[in-house]
């Protein structure tokens, strides 16, 4: 093998891996759990499993009334919520639209479990609703906090301290500099 030809198999293997990269980078983490029309009986609700036994994400909803009434309302509550509302009980919800005829809802989910996603009628369910349903979660979103941008007084507090740490480093090299200099 000479060196020409090791030269072309090592271009091949940095291609390789190169766009083995671009595609792992490229890996979508958004998954479409349902994009349907779903008929809505009057002063009902319809709902759609959100099953994150893995990991938790972003539960972004878009729905949009094509006939019926005025108003549905989507709401995101866990597995126990909706048993909760199929027995007429007291209920918790994690997020809720506004009453509208088109929508969306976006939560970050923090823990693994099962949800359901409502859509309600009986906001304005005088008659059947036919609504256009959009769910997706998206797992690239981080799980942590959402701020991201820490108080005016700590900026100041960080930014004081880091001048005040470069101030000393500086003179501390520069006196170390000074003194070689200055020995013979």
């Amino acid at each position: 093998m000479g060196v020409f030809e090791g030269l072309r198999l090592f271009r091949r293997l940095v291609v390789m891996i190169a766009l083995a990269w671009i595609l792992l980078l490229n890996a979508s983490t958004k998954v479409e759990l349902t994009d349907e029309v779903y008929q809505i009986p009057r002063n009902e609700w319809w709902w759609v499993e959100v099953n994150l036994r893995q990991k938790p994400a972003q539960v972004s909803a878009t729905y949009e009334v094509k006939s019926g009434p005025r108003k549905v309302r989507v709401a995101l509550m866990t597995r126990e919520d909706k048993e909760r509302l199929d027995a007429d009980l007291p209920h918790g919800v994690l997020a809720v639209s506004e009453p509208a005829k088109s929508g969306t809802l976006t939560y970050r989910v923090r823990r693994r479990g099962d949800y359901v996603l409502i859509v309600d009628n009986r906001v304005d369910g005088n008659q059947p609703a036919t609504v256009h349903l959009r769910v997706a979660l998206d797992f690239a979103v981080s799980s942590g906090p959402e701020e991201t941008q820490i108080s005016p007084q700590r900026q100041l507090t960080v930014i004081v301290m880091s001048f005040a740490f470069f101030a000393g480093v500086a003179t501390y090299s520069a006196r170390r500099l000074w003194r070689a200099r200055r020995a013979p």
